[in-house]
């Protein structure tokens, strides 16, 4: 814990005019030499001495911020950086670093107040530009990154990571050329950047005459040993060899990828599945009979279901009605709801079948008041707003309790055509279960339970939606949707492809063209490598 009375609420640093600077520099040398050590207590002593001694000292502030951090004391680290601004506010280290602390404790509109500030700014040094940039990614405020990311390669043009920020963005925000052309550059300078030449991969569908097979498998070479960039590298094959139609092959190079990543992860499916069969034993048919109150808020439209389904194209069609913003994949019912649980738990720690049993016990009007709230900053000001986060599935029927006038739509696809889709996409870190197709198997059966299981404690409560009905018949589907979310018909919906908004999911480059039926029975080319799956959904009644 920081320990020191000057962390607390009415801290102010004097003036610092009669500082022995040569003292404040040597003790501030040796408090980052304490800081590289793994125990933190001695750096932490030496911090508060620094800041007893010298309290206008912007860096001894700093510097306690980031050791708050270290010890989980977010709110510590924010008083802490607060007092360094006092001496700088325009800092921009500082600043980075109270955004930090704000988007930690939850504080989002603060957070996306403070980065439209900085987003004005003019930056002297690229990497003050990029760093800055790199925020707003995290914030969706792609067109201002991108403004960022081209300021940092006019300051420094042969630096392949401003290049790939770059792409980042303009892959997002639909410029796929564009994004290419950034690729091209980076990996350039950066001729074993596996993440550039993977993004470059996806951004089109890769032709005989052009493409980067050969210079993949080079690559393959020279990170062998390195699981990690081995995967990333072998999924980049994986998905050009599909696109020549050299099936066998691709598939060859997925599971060498795939058996990569998962060697070096810790991770139980049963435990996951033992959590939804705990979410079903709690949240029963009688507890649905039960008068429960919640938050009567219509704003939101849930979009829930397995990874690459098709929600994103869903959102996309959704998202282009006048009344809807699409906010993204957000985690905030999930987090909303583990913060009305602590309340309740107090201090007890549990394990997750414990946790699932405490939110039987919680004030579902409570849950969706701090939802509504902790969306503010994100919801748009239209009427409604989107939260495409497909593991929200978990919490279908808490969702509906704690917000019974919000719409859920889930949507569904063949389950062989899922399995494949998820097997074949590198998450970045969520999804263990995608590298291991017995787990993979098993997570599907416990989803697919937990659903019907939704579906029959609160029927009509959600809208399924069939990804290959949506496909075949864009409009017909649109118009069931659209009549279940209560809104009228634009014909907008149905050039989603043409809009201007940012995408940041794994289809960020195919959502750029219009509806297309390409995906549909895609598993078959690898029907007999996928048997494993088809046996443990066909055992578990799932039709394959």
């Amino acid at each position: 814990m920081m320990r020191n009375q000057a962390l607390s609420e009415n801290s102010m640093p004097p003036d610092s005019s009669l500082v022995d600077v040569a003292d404040l520099e040597k003790r501030l040398h040796e408090l980052r030499s304490l800081m590289r050590k793994e125990d933190p207590r001695d750096a932490i002593y030496a911090c508060d001495k620094l800041n007893r001694d010298f309290p206008g000292s912007g860096q001894g502030w700093y510097i306690a911020s980031i050791l708050a951090l270290r010890i989980n004391e977010p709110a510590a680290s924010l008083r802490a950086i607060e007092l360094a601004l006092q001496v700088d506010a325009d800092h921009t280290l500082w600043l980075l670093q109270k955004a930090n602390c704000l988007g930690i404790l939850g504080r989002g509109a603060e957070v996306r107040a403070l980065a439209s500030k900085m987003a004005g700014l003019v930056y002297p040094t690229a990497g003050l530009s990029a760093s800055v940039g790199l925020l707003l990614t995290r914030l969706d405020m792609h067109r201002e990154a991108e403004i960022l990311f081209a300021e940092a390669l006019k300051l420094e043009p042969k630096i392949a990571s401003h290049h790939y920020n770059l792409a980042t963005v303009q892959r997002f925000l639909g410029q796929l050329d564009e994004a290419e052309a950034s690729l091209d550059k980076a990996i350039e300078l950066d001729p074993i950047d596996t993440e550039a030449w993977a993004l470059r991969s996806g951004l089109r569908q890769q032709t005989n005459e052009n493409n980067h097979i050969d210079g993949l498998q080079a690559l393959l070479q020279q990170v062998d040993d390195k699981p990690r960039k081995k995967a990333t590298v072998c999924h980049a094959i994986a998905k050009e060899l599909e696109d020549l139609g050299q099936y066998p092959e691709s598939f060859e190079f997925l599971k060498k990828g795939a058996d990569a990543r998962r060697k070096n992860m810790r991770y139980e499916v049963n435990r996951e599945i033992e959590t939804m069969q705990k979410i079903q034993e709690v949240f029963s048919e009688s507890f649905f009979a039960e008068d429960v109150e919640g938050f009567a808020n219509a704003a939101p439209i849930f979009i829930i279901g397995m990874p690459r389904t098709g929600t994103t194209l869903v959102e996309r069609i959704l998202g282009s009605h006048s009344a809807v913003h699409s906010a993204g994949e957000l985690n905030n019912f999930a987090v909303d709801l583990v913060n009305v649980v602590n309340s309740l738990a107090g201090e007890s720690r549990m394990v997750q079948t414990d946790l699932v049993a405490m939110t039987g016990k919680i004030d579902f009007e409570t849950l969706g008041e701090a939802y509504i709230d902790s969306t503010r900053s994100v919801a748009g000001e239209q009427a409604h707003f989107i939260d495409k986060l497909p593991l929200n599935f978990l919490y279908g029927g808490l969702i509906h309790l704690a917000l019974p006038k919000a719409k859920i739509i889930h949507v569904v696809r063949h389950p062989m055509d899922t399995c494949y889709a998820v097997y074949k996409t590198l998450f970045a870190s969520a999804y263990p279960f995608s590298y291991d197709l017995q787990e993979l198997g098993k997570y599907f059966v416990a989803y697919h339970e937990l659903m019907q299981h939704w579906n029959s404690v609160m029927p009509g409560a959600m809208h399924t939606v069939q990804y290959e009905d949506l496909v075949a018949d864009t409009r017909a589907i649109t118009e069931s949707m659209l009549d279940y979310c209560d809104l009228s018909w634009e014909e907008q919906c149905l050039n989603f492809h043409e809009s201007a908004e940012h995408t940041t999911t794994a289809s960020a480059a195919q959502i750029r063209k219009p509806v297309y039926q390409d995906s549909v029975g895609r598993w078959k080319h690898y029907e007999k490598e996928l048997q494993p799956v088809a046996d443990i959904l066909t055992e578990a009644g799932i039709a394959t």
